[in-house]
């Protein structure tokens, strides 16, 4: 399996480039980004692109892949709808719509959040934003494509996000994830579930189209 990679330098994009570099079926994982990772793998692949709305130079290198899974995001801090929207569905769709026609047998992940409003109408601007580009993404002719709601996520192996908040609250709460994940499992996640789920998914496909964190979990002991 050739697998591409979108947020491959953010903390869940962390995660799941270990796993899918751990695993022997993913023959290629190829990284699309601002910036490289910096990793060293024999089967790592890495594509430096500033303009994440626009693809049509990449076309001949976005070809010949089975998996997308599409870790990239910003915090919805700070933004208005617009600006918020422009990066988040913006940056998704114009990706994804270019793969689809590259790539029909194409299996596409996309990390959403817990909360997300399918409706689009909610109160809730990221909520409405990340539903808009779920729904948008679920239309697009893949040979399938899953949207994956995380709630709270432990991070393992070194992954950090790229946003200074969230890893003051990953540091205060370190001892405290791994306690709160064996008392809710369905609720508290790990970058390696994640990154085993994606996998999983990709190779066997899911039930659901939208997965919450109880089932990611399940997905990843597939």
């Amino acid at each position: 399996m050739n697998v591409i990679l979108f947020g491959a330098t953010g903390m869940v994009g962390q995660g799941v480039m270990r796993e899918c570099l751990l695993d022997p079926e993913v023959h290629l994982l190829q990284t699309v980004g601002r910036t490289a990772t910096g990793a060293q793998d024999p089967k790592l692949r890495e594509v430096v692109h500033h303009d994440l709305w626009r693809y049509e130079s990449l076309e001949a290198k976005l070809s010949g892949f089975e998996a997308c899974f599409f870790c990239l995001g910003v915090t919805s801090s700070g933004m208005t709808e617009e600006n918020y929207e422009r990066v988040t569905y913006g940056i998704t769709i114009a990706a994804a719509e270019m793969l689809s026609r590259l790539n029909p047998q194409m299996t596409f992940i996309y990390v959403s959040g817990s909360g997300t409003d399918s409706s689009a109408r909610g109160r809730g601007m990221w909520a409405r934003v990340k539903g808009k580009t779920e729904n948008a993404l679920l239309r697009l002719p893949f040979k399938a494509a899953y949207m994956f709601r995380p709630g709270i996520i432990q991070p393992l192996y070194g992954a950090k996000s790229k946003t200074p908040l969230y890893n003051v609250f990953y540091s205060l709460s370190k001892p405290l994830l791994p306690l709160l994940r064996f008392a809710f499992p369905d609720h508290v996640l790990t970058t390696e579930q994640i990154g085993h789920a994606m996998l999983a998914v990709a190779k066997r496909g899911f039930a659901k189209r939208i997965l919450e964190s109880k089932d990611i979990r399940a997905a990843a002991k597939t």
